[in-house]
């Protein structure tokens, strides 16, 4: 029997267009106001991973035509610390978002140390207000890697409204907030997760399916509907996602790759959003 082959969703190839968009936007709020919109991030210890994310966003800042401003604190940094250290960026008029690299260390109270960023610089879409906004459909900030899925399914066209669409994973800055926005788009909307019973069984129902337990090749291509969209937000180690790849794009009909699919556009989310941010807060509009 001959299979046909999902065609693929360039998250690279969006995420870029999406970051020439945002210098030009942030070019023109320098032209007006003389402002250069500034994003800072704010780092506890010295997680390697987190360095290397935190270095890899200051440079697709610089692209942006975005300022920088980083702040690193050491690994004995107390919550109440952290809250003083973000509570200042949040009362600095120069800085227009707020990125507070996670994990920050368990002996910190993470929810504290977020919600001390003001929901008017939350440009990555963690605290309890954006959260608030995105499910009641309200002006604000979404999580950057939910953010980016709409923006790949804006796209590729992918219809909404009626459709099926099932979230395996309900974390508070990916799954959970993807359900809502999808449920604001008139999907209709079932999260899965680990104690789910007869996963296999709702999987083949979705018309479309964001994989994002954090498990390998959690899903199989066998349960992927015909048809189906399929959104792979999982990164694992060996550049391998939460949906088994090969069998999946058997089935489906879009599918993101992993590399190049999710990935770049929670960046260029993050871009976007702070300068969306500056130009709120400078009043331009």
């Amino acid at each position: 029997m001959s299979t046909s082959t999902a065609s693929l969703m360039d998250g690279t190839a969006l995420a870029r267009r999406t970051v020439e968009e945002t210098a030009a936007r942030a070019a023109e709020i320098t032209r007006r106001t003389g402002v250069t919109p500034c994003l800072a991030t704010v780092l506890v210890g010295a997680d390697p991973a987190s360095v290397t994310y935190v270095k890899m966003k200051q440079n697709r800042c610089a692209k942006a035509g975005i300022r920088s401003k980083h702040v690193e604190l050491p690994a004995s940094t107390t919550t109440e610390e952290l809250v003083a250290a973000i509570t200042a960026l949040s009362e600095d008029p120069e800085i227009h978002g707020i990125l507070l690299q996670h994990p920050v260390g368990p002996h910190i109270d993470e929810r504290a140390a977020f919600e001390a960023i003001a929901p008017e610089k939350d440009v990555d879409g963690v605290t309890m207000a954006s959260f608030a906004a995105m499910g009641f459909g309200l002006p604000g900030f979404v999580s950057c890697t939910p953010g980016g899925i709409m923006r790949l399914l804006d796209e590729y066209q992918v219809g909404l409204r009626g459709k099926r669409a099932v979230v395996v994973g309900r974390s508070a800055i990916l799954g959970k907030p993807a359900g809502l926005l999808l449920l604001g788009r008139d999907a209709t909307v079932t999260y899965c997760h680990s104690r789910t019973t007869e996963l296999s069984s709702i999987v083949r129902e979705a018309d479309i399916l964001v994989a994002a337990v954090g498990k390998p090749r959690f899903i199989k291509g066998e349960d992927i509907k015909p048809g189906a969209v399929v959104i792979d937000a999982g990164y694992n180690p060996g550049n391998v996602g939460d949906v088994d790849f090969e069998t999946a794009a058997e089935r489906a009909s879009l599918i993101t790759p992993v590399p190049g699919g999710v990935g770049p556009m929670t960046i260029a989310v993050l871009l976007a959003q702070t300068v969306e941010g500056a130009e709120r807060q400078l009043g331009l509009y």
